[in-house]
């Protein structure tokens, strides 16, 4: 007779879009002499999930859940004859309640670390986070409720709705680091007025949080948005052009901003908080394209119902070209060239079919279909995922003699230069030196 193991993460999740929890992938390794593992599992974490049950023979086990942060949780648990035992592994280690999607995705430092001053080191590279750190003001408790004296918001963040097509260029971007510091950003960029966002969702003076929906922030809606929307945010001597990846179906998109000095992560940080998929975009980010396939559990489903959410469609695309390395076709080979058709605001759709191409090609004209899918996805604009900006620079890559590679190649690595590699959206530097 088989035991059984109920296995979940705690994870306090208490806002209402997160209610039902979300999915990471762990394993069951056999501790003794016997017993069987289980590889890739799915266990759902929250605040009151329902443990995910899995038949092992009886034995001693250790269970692993691999948080998209790369913290890896166990528990040494014996797993009796004919019994379930419920292994309930702790990842409330947020500093506050609701930073806990942050702290999950590896955003935000646990609160051990967070709140003791001395463990937060001075930066000594280019790549550690640094928004010129304010004061650290009080603010929301481990709670997540208020505080007095108020927090102190010491930057401007300005949501763009509705960007002009021609800002999408890398040349546009690029443009934009050399902008007099005085310039609103936002005003340069925006096809239709832009609104400041007054203050953040949550901060403690020093870690911002940010929330959007479809069409603007959380509040403080908007009837005019496009294909693209950005967030602005600038503090002390520092910019940065962040894109959001909205509309995402009925998903929130959350923005951190820490002026934190601290080398564990990104000066800013954009997650979607959408259950099935939202964890996944972390470990994709991470380049664990075999553990996100794990979440994105139906990647067809993901690109056949592209008309609902292309973005989306694009995550698991991504996963879908990332993780099947042969030349052979695909069922999945025409939906990419549905995303590029019918998406042209989103070039990322490009820069998958042109990969695509790239892989299978074995004549000629098969790499100057490839060559022309680049061009095509360079002349669409800067991607929003970060994953698509590096495999651009790849395709161009293999085209060193052709001219009009060569040049684009030279402007992508320009960009790519000031974008933060480690996060799975765009976001750009703009003033201070680019990585």
């Amino acid at each position: 007779m088989s035991a059984t193991l109920g296995v979940s993460v705690f994870l306090t999740t208490v806002e209402d879009d997160l209610a039902g929890g979300v999915n990471i992938v762990g394993d069951i390794y056999p501790a003794g002499a016997t017993g069987a593992g289980r590889r890739n599992i799915l266990i759902p974490c929250g605040i009151s999930v329902t443990p995910e049950r899995y038949q092992v023979p009886a034995g001693r086990y250790v269970v692993s859940a691999t948080l998209p942060s790369g913290a890896v949780l166990t528990e040494d648990v014996e797993a009796r004859k004919g019994e379930e035992t419920l292994v309930s592994l702790d990842a409330s280690d947020s500093p506050y309640e609701t930073h806990s999607w942050q702290y999950l995705m590896g955003n935000i430092e646990p609160r051990r670390v967070y709140h003791d001053p001395s463990t937060v080191p001075v930066p000594r590279s280019l790549g550690s986070r640094s928004m010129g750190a304010a004061a650290r003001a009080a603010g929301v408790n481990d709670h997540g409720g208020a505080e007095e004296p108020p927090p102190i918001w010491p930057g401007k963040a300005t949501w763009i709705g509705n960007s002009t097509t021609s800002s999408w260029s890398f040349e546009s971007m690029i443009g934009l680091a050399a902008l007099p510091p005085a310039t609103p950003i936002a005003d340069v960029i925006a096809d239709s007025p832009p609104q400041v966002v007054a203050a953040p969702d949550a901060t403690d003076g020093t870690s911002h949080l940010f929330r959007f929906g479809a069409d603007g922030p959380l509040g403080a809606p908007s009837e005019s948005y496009g294909n693209r929307q950005f967030l602005a945010v600038e503090i002390a001597d520092a910019a940065h052009l962040v894109t959001l990846p909205a509309p995402w179906s009925s998903a929130q998109i959350e923005v951190l901003v820490n002026t934190r000095q601290s080398p564990t992560g990104s000066a800013i940080a954009v997650t979607v908080r959408d259950p099935a998929v939202g964890a996944g975009l972390a470990y994709m980010a991470r380049g664990a394209l075999g553990t996100a396939a794990r979440l994105f559990t139906d990647v067809d489903s993901m690109l056949y119902s592209k008309n609902q959410n292309p973005l989306s469609a694009a995550a698991g695309a991504y996963v879908l070209v990332g993780t099947d390395l042969t030349d052979e076709p695909r069922h999945w080979d025409p939906w990419l060239e549905h995303l590029r058709d019918w998406f042209g605001w989103m070039s990322d759709g490009s820069v998958l079919c042109a990969t695509r191409r790239l892989r299978q090609a074995s004549t000629e004209a098969d790499l100057r279909r490839a060559r022309d899918g680049l061009i095509e996805a360079y002349s669409r604009g800067v991607p929003f995922y970060t994953l698509g900006l590096s495999w651009l620079i790849d395709g161009l890559s293999e085209f060193p003699d052709d001219p009009e590679c060569a040049s684009r190649l030279r402007q992508a690595r320009l960009l790519s230069w000031r974008v933060d590699m480690r996060e799975p959206f765009v976001i750009v530097n703009l003033r201070g030196r680019p990585r």
